[in-house]
């Protein structure tokens, strides 16, 4: 089989992080995770990336800022001549340190938000920071960088999108992510209490319509999430078809969550190169393509645009990454994703419990 071309490099630094939020996707059991790459280790992997035709790199986690070769990792992701990104919680870096980041070659930075005010945000996250992410904000356009204000959204704050975007707006944001959540890691342990109802997407749907007519900034991203849409999502585009995610530990993945699935076997970049990590593991490969795929998207006209759907969401919800993900309709398991809509919710686990 010949691998796609490598777009996007997804660098998580380290699963260590100040905040305990609820929809976390970090694995639940991230701290079993060592952290296995220094600085000059993820530049090896920075220019290997570059040579497979990578264009952007993001460095996430956890909270990426707390890995101690942080200048050092920006400098050689910029000689690798990769659009750098940053996605943090914004809680741990000052003015002196963001700058240092932008004169090493960092090009724009994301900063999450919970809610669009100081007590829902502390429900969330499960420590107050709203007023810590006001003045990194602040500071980020400060230095002239882009901002990307990014928002999960779920039950207990998406009656306030109308807020949030008026937020980013005051932040002198580029971009903002509505970002549905995701029920993996903490969100998936969390489901009950975050999944939305039809009349609050319906209503969230409505306040992002209204402000894209009126607002020409900052650009708005808003998707449906998958729990409603009766499609299933590709998983990140499709296994192993631009993306690559590489771990705390070097291990290479297709996407955050597939280390959680079982029997496949994935390569670190500290035994392998990224190219081998990339085209040869076999976990990899495991689902490139579609010619692995089962009956009903066998046959469907879209299976070349969706691959079957998710195959942690899969695994996740039917212990079988390799069936149809039940989010699509015509699953013969889409009632787990019908009764979860309909579950009572229940307390938060935070992350790190």
């Amino acid at each position: 089989m010949t691998s796609p071309r490598l777009y996007n490099l997804v660098a998580e630094l380290t699963y260590r992080c100040p905040l305990r939020c609820v929809y976390c996707s970090n694995p639940t059991d991230y701290r079993n995770t060592r952290e296995g790459l220094d600085g000059a280790a993820w530049g090896r992997v920075f220019e290997q990336a570059a040579a497979l035709g990578a264009l952007h790199v993001g460095l996430t986690g956890g909270e990426p800022t707390l890995h101690p070769d942080l200048v050092e990792i920006v400098t050689s992701a910029a000689r690798a001549d990769l659009y750098t990104h940053l996605v943090t919680a914004g809680t741990t870096l000052d003015t002196e340190a963001l700058a240092a980041l932008r004169d090493a070659g960092l090009r724009s930075v994301q900063l999450s938000f919970q809610d669009a005010n100081t007590e829902g945000s502390q429900q969330i996250a499960g420590v107050d920071v709203f007023e810590q992410k006001l003045e990194f904000a602040r500071i980020v356009r400060e230095l002239d960088l882009p901002l990307c204000v990014n928002a999960v959204i779920h039950r207990n704050n998406i009656d306030r999108v109308p807020d949030l975007i008026e937020l980013a707006v005051r932040l002198d944001a580029h971009r903002l992510e509505l970002a549905n959540a995701q029920y993996y890691g903490w969100a998936l342990a969390n489901r009950a209490a975050l999944l939305p109802s039809r009349q609050q997407l319906d209503f969230a749907s409505q306040a992002v319509e209204r402000a894209r007519r009126e607002r020409r900034s900052p650009e708005i991203v808003y998707v449906l999430p998958d729990y409603y849409a009766g499609r299933p999502k590709p998983c990140m585009g499709g296994w192993g078809q631009k993306i690559c995610v590489v771990a705390p530990d070097g291990r290479v993945l297709p996407c955050h969550a597939a280390a959680q699935l079982p029997d496949l076997e994935f390569w670190s970049v500290i035994q392998h190169s990224l190219a081998e990590c990339w085209m040869d593991a076999p976990g990899m490969n495991a689902f490139r393509g579609d010619a692995w795929l089962p009956d009903p998207c066998r046959s469907c006209p879209e299976s070349n645009r969706d691959f079957g759907g998710c195959r942690c969401q899969a695994f996740a919800l039917t212990g079988d990454p390799s069936v149809t993900d039940p989010a699509c309709d015509l699953s013969p398991d889409h009632r787990i994703v019908v009764e979860a809509r309909d579950a009572a919710a229940t307390p938060f686990r935070y992350r790190g419990q």
